[in-house]
């Protein structure tokens, strides 16, 4: 191909490919729709890409990627402090704020527990939290780790390490979506929704 294409075109789809979820024909699609685009549009995703590396960090408390420190939840006051909400990435926070619902405040641990993957505990913010919770003031810890087996492990750890904090340990419930049928639920899903049954 690269003898086929001049070598910044055939560099530019080199790059997309190293992308998640980015296959040879996308980033082929994707090189050839910036060649068809005003100059400014691909300078102006250039300088995107080069301010979120310069200018994104961590959080130092909750550890989510932020323009400022603390970022916008850590340091809003009207938040309840007094619960923190685990998640394994940033991008779970975006879901689960969208809600609406939850007004605490979050802690990313930034990946799973799975040593098969050579994700270990210290590869996780899990020592963070622990910190955190120990300082006080925390009421309430909900682990809202992703319904896998690395999820399940990892909230699990996380429980672990808090089971002397005196801290309250809860989990998101998991189940049946809603408009699902019974008939095309898995087992798991099917177990977890009898498990975590209520008072109606």
């Amino acid at each position: 191909m690269s003898q086929i294409l001049a070598e910044p075109i055939a560099r530019l789809i080199e790059e997309f490919g190293k992308l998640p979820g980015v296959g040879p024909k996308t980033a082929q699609r994707l090189t050839f729709y910036l060649l068809r685009r005003p100059a400014e549009e691909a300078h102006a995703l250039a300088q995107a890409i080069v301010d979120v590396k310069e200018q994104i960090i961590f959080c130092h408390v909750c550890f989510n990627l932020s323009a400022t420190d603390p970022c916008q939840f850590c340091a809003d006051t009207n938040r309840d402090h007094t619960r923190i909400c685990v998640v394994e990435e940033p991008l779970d926070i975006l879901a689960l704020d969208r809600t609406g619902s939850y007004k605490g405040v979050y802690h990313v641990l930034h990946g799973s527990f799975s040593p098969m993957e050579g994700v270990l505990e210290d590869d996780l913010k899990i020592r963070e939290l622990a910190e955190r919770v120990g300082q006080g003031g925390v009421q309430e810890v909900i682990l809202a780790t992703n319904a896998t087996v690395e999820g399940e492990a990892t909230a699990n750890l996380v429980k672990m390490r808090l089971q002397d904090s005196g801290v309250h340990v809860t989990r998101l419930a998991q189940g049946l979506p809603i408009g699902s049928d019974l008939e095309y639920a898995d087992d798991y899903t099917l177990s977890r929704a009898l498990e975590g049954r209520r008072d109606y």
